[in-house]
Parts: structure tokens; C-alpha cells; sequence
């Protein structure tokens, strides 16, 4: 089962989605509420995927829609904590160029070791 849940820091500049399971069309609705009534730039946004366990091209998507409501090019939003799976679909769609990513997920890396 998919899940989002989010925070807004208390000064308004920062927000926090996590995302746990499936990370798929099926909860664009949910991924686009969590961050449309912010102001968007100027901010910067966590999304943590160390729960996710599956990520499809419209997950892809969402994010790029999130990079554009936090300012585009000039976006600050970091990708924390991908699985080793989840992170190879963001090496591969080049995500490193448009997101900053953070570390592999450990549990994953360790069992893929």
C-alpha cells in the first residue's frame, strides 16, 4: 500500500514529503496536494524515498512537476534516501542533473551486497 505524508516547516521554507510503497500514478493526487499550497519558490523541499519500494515513469513525472512549482531551474529540492533500485531509475532519467540526491538507502545497499 502507497502513503504520503507531509510537513511544513514552521517559517514556511521548508517542506517535507515522505513517500512509502509504490510510488506510482496511483497517488499523484496525494503528491500533488502535499506541496500546491505553498508558495513553491524559494523553498526547499525534502522528498524522503527511503520507504519506496517501486517507482514508475509517472513518479518521474511528479517530481519534475514538484521541481517546477519550486521555481524551475532554481529549484532546492533534495531526493533523500532512494533504495539502490529507485536510485538507478534516477541515474538513469539523468535526475542527478535536475535534484540533489542524497545517499543510498542502507538496509537496500546492504542487501544487495
Amino acid at each position: 500500500m502507497s502513503s504520503i505524508s507531509s510537513n511544513i516547516s514552521s517559517d514556511g521554507n521548508q517542506g517535507t514529503i515522505v513517500v512509502s510503497g509504490r510510488f506510482d500514478f496511483s497517488i499523484h493526487k496525494e503528491f500533488r496536494d502535499a506541496y500546491q499550497s505553498t508558495r513553491g519558490t524559494g523553498m526547499r523541499f525534502e522528498i524522503d524515498l527511503s520507504s519506496v519500494d517501486y517507482m514508475d515513469s509517472s513518479a518521474l513525472g511528479m517530481l519534475l512537476l514538484l521541481r517546477e512549482h519550486a521555481g524551475g531551474d532554481k529549484a532546492d529540492v533534495l531526493l533523500r534516501n532512494p533504495s539502490s533500485t529507485v536510485e538507478r531509475i534516477l541515474r538513469i532519467a539523468n535526475f542527478g542533473k535536475l535534484f540533489e540526491i542524497s545517499g543510498v538507502h542502507v538496509e537496500a545497499a546492504s542487501a544487495e551486497a
